[in-house]
């Protein structure tokens, strides 16, 4: 089975974070070996059933990524894990090198926290399935963003390039957009800046649609822009070699007073665009 995205550390020219997007046809099962990393798999479309180490997790999935919080399944590192999927469907396989064997489990939709972060044009929804704080992994940090058509998101721009205890953690990021249509149909199209945070550093202004990725070693990240009239999705991957699994951010200092004017304006009242999977 081939995957329409595959990004590894070898890759990727780092150290730990990896992801895979696999398609499956209604009936599809696809096999593979967590080998030294830790693994959740992410329904984008479709359900599936996951097999590993003796335990079977049946995931209702979701129509889409802009319809329903999903639920996800755990593979723990050395382990063997079987997809199978009746009608189909496209999931996202995130992955970190990791140390620790933990169990594998399940993650229900209506578990997943529902974040609504900023406000006014800065508003965008963060549903914080595997955040640091919020499902255990041993290196894996993983969330999804959805971005109103018109708003900014990743806003301001932010890095987490640099060990510094108490204030910035180390992580290697992927992004993984998917942009929703317009309501004629019209594909669309979305933007993603990463600026250098060094002499030297990742300096990136990408037009994405969906399937795209963008990796992100270092660098201020940010903004991502929806173009109007089409929302965007991402998908976010963090791993890194720090000694705790955290996300310690630095805000751009040119940018970081946005922050400050945002009790004065409303959230977006097109969200959420949903809620909790137990809201559903």
């Amino acid at each position: 089975m081939t995957y329409t995205l595959d990004i590894t550390p070898e890759t990727a020219g780092w150290s730990h974070s990896s992801l895979r997007v696999l398609t499956l046809p209604p009936s599809g099962t696809h096999t593979f070996e967590t080998a030294d990393s830790e693994w959740i798999v992410l329904p984008l479309t479709g359900g599936c059933t996951v097999r590993t180490e003796g335990k079977t997790f049946e995931l209702h999935g979701r129509p889409g990524v802009f319809t329903a919080v999903t639920d996800f399944a755990y593979a723990p590192r050395d382990a063997h894990v079987t997809l199978t999927s009746p009608e189909g469907g496209r999931f996202a396989l995130a992955g970190a090198r990791c140390g620790r064997r933990l169990p594998a489990r399940y993650g229900p939709a209506e578990s997943v926290p529902v974040e609504l972060r900023g406000t006014g044009v800065c508003s965008r929804q963060v549903n914080n399935f595997a955040a640091a704080d919020t499902f255990e992994c041993d290196r894996l940090i993983a969330v999804e963003v959805l971005t109103p058509g018109g708003n900014w998101s990743s806003y301001p721009p932010h890095k987490h390039d640099e060990h510094l205890p108490g204030r910035e953690s180390r992580l290697e990021e992927i992004y993984y957009f998917e942009i929703a249509e317009s309501p004629g149909g019209t594909p669309g199209l979305g933007y993603q800046r990463v600026s250098p945070s060094h002499d030297g550093g990742t300096d990136v202004l990408a037009e994405v649609r969906t399937g795209d990725a963008v990796l992100i070693p270092d660098g201020w990240h940010g903004p991502s822009i929806a173009a109007p009239g089409h929302d965007m999705y991402y998908l976010n991957v963090m791993a890194g070699p720090g000694p705790e699994r955290e996300w310690l951010i630095r805000d751009h200092p040119d940018h970081a007073w946005i922050r400050g004017t945002w009790p004065e304006q409303s959230t977006d009242p097109r969200l959420p665009l949903y809620r909790s999977g137990g809201d559903r």
